[in-house]
Parts: structure tokens; sequence; C-alpha cells
């Protein structure tokens, strides 16, 4: 393990996160479950630890995680996230991965941009239920310039076509016809309901994140693992650890 240039005594979860074991608040919970000790003896929350302590974790749960892949992949417009109709061609059908992978959610056909692909199952109620907040970032560029009263709208709830009003969200203009959206829901085909709602057509939208995993410089049809301190902060907010 990497030296820590600290003063001691350290709180236990201050020690565990500069030891690259997981974030603060990710080694509370590490903690809360029994999985810590120090000098063989069970953790709490609040401990310290001094120089000469030794501090175990129990690596069941770190094993785990290490044996499941977490993808960032960036889907390509044209292909569908699942169940292709057709000669539509799916994400499994283009990708070729030496695991099987399935994606976590969806992005429609016409979008692009990033989608997380998986085996691990227990993360889809965490990262898609409504009743978990997780923000979502899209560009989208549009037909015709954006007035004011438009990206007001966006903002603070459009009523879609069956008859939801969408929650408020963050918009931020980037040029007379392209802005971005952070949202914290996911309806069907939403964003692009959003501006048809107000008689803006979208001629391109592309997922750029979802909570703390960026698009970044994936290329397209390309993927990313999610690994390290990103897929321990990734885990962290959907409650994992």
């Amino acid at each position: 393990m990497m030296e820590i240039d600290a003063k001691y005594p350290i709180r236990i979860n201050r020690y565990l996160s500069l030891k690259n074991y997981a974030t603060r608040k990710g080694a509370d919970e590490l903690i809360k479950q029994g999985l810590v000790t120090i000098n063989g003896k069970i953790a709490v929350l609040g401990d310290k630890v001094q120089e000469n302590d030794k501090v175990e974790v129990n690596e069941e749960l770190r094993n785990e995680i290490k044996h499941r892949t977490y993808l960032a992949y960036n889907k390509p417009a044209g292909i569908v996230t699942s169940l292709p109709q057709g000669n539509e061609k799916s994400i499994e059908d283009v990708t070729h991965f030496p695991k099987k992978v399935f994606p976590i959610g969806r992005l429609d056909k016409d979008s692009h941009g990033l989608i997380i692909l998986t085996d691990d199952g227990r993360i889809t109620d965490k990262l898609l239920n409504p009743k978990y907040i997780h923000e979502k970032e899209y560009v989208v560029q549009v037909h015709k310039e954006m007035t004011p009263k438009f990206l007001k709208k966006m903002e603070t709830g459009v009523k879609l076509d069956d008859n939801y009003i969408t929650k408020p969200c963050e918009v931020y203009r980037m040029t007379k016809n392209k802005f971005r959206i952070i949202i914290t829901e996911g309806k069907k085909r939403q964003i692009r309901r959003m501006c048809l709602a107000q008689g803006y057509e979208v001629m391109d939208l592309c997922r750029i994140r979802i909570m703390n995993i960026q698009l970044s410089d994936i290329g397209e049809g390309e993927s990313r693992k999610i690994k390290g301190k990103m897929l321990e902060v990734f885990l962290e907010g959907l409650g994992m650890i």
C-alpha cells in the first residue's frame, strides 16, 4: 500500500480513503458493515488509526466488484439499445466483449453517446428506479434558434403529450440552437418530447454523462472500463457500498 503523508492519529474513514480503499463515505459504509478491523478488532465509525496499527478490510466485497465488468460505451446513432426489429442492429450485435454484458437503461435509436454496460444486474434498479435521483447530462441541437422562453420552460417543466409535467432541471445555452440539459428522470424519449411540445425538432442528441461517469474522449462505438476510484464513487452513489 501507499505511504500516508499525514499526521497520526487519523480517522479510520480518512485512512481508508488515503489508502485508496474507498471514498470517505464509502469507507463509512464498509465500517458500518463490519468489514474493517483495527488490530483485529472490528472498527466503528469515528475510530482513529495510529501509525503502527494494523488495519484490514474484508476483501470479499472488493473482490466481488473486481470480478464484475462495468463499461462506459459510446453508442452510435442508428444502433438500438436492445431488441432490434427487422434490419436493426443492437449494441450486442455490434460489440464483442470477452464477457457477456448488457446495457443499463436505454438510449433511443436516433440518439448517441454514453450508456453503461455491465454484467452486474444489481445496479439496474438502483440506477433506473424513479425513486432514486441520479443526474444524466445531454447536449442537444434543435432545428431553429432557441428563445429565452423555450429555455426557461425546459428548465421549469414541460407538459408532455401524455399530460405528464417534467421535473425542474438544469439547462445551459451553448449556441443559438444547442444546449446542455441535466435531468434526474428518464421518461421515454423525454428530451425529444419536451422540445416537440414547444415546437422544436431535435436534430442531434448526445448523452455525455451519467452520474460521475463521463463520455469524455471515448470514440464512437468504443468503450472504456469503469474502475478504480471512479467505480467506487459510482457504486457509492448507487448505495452499493
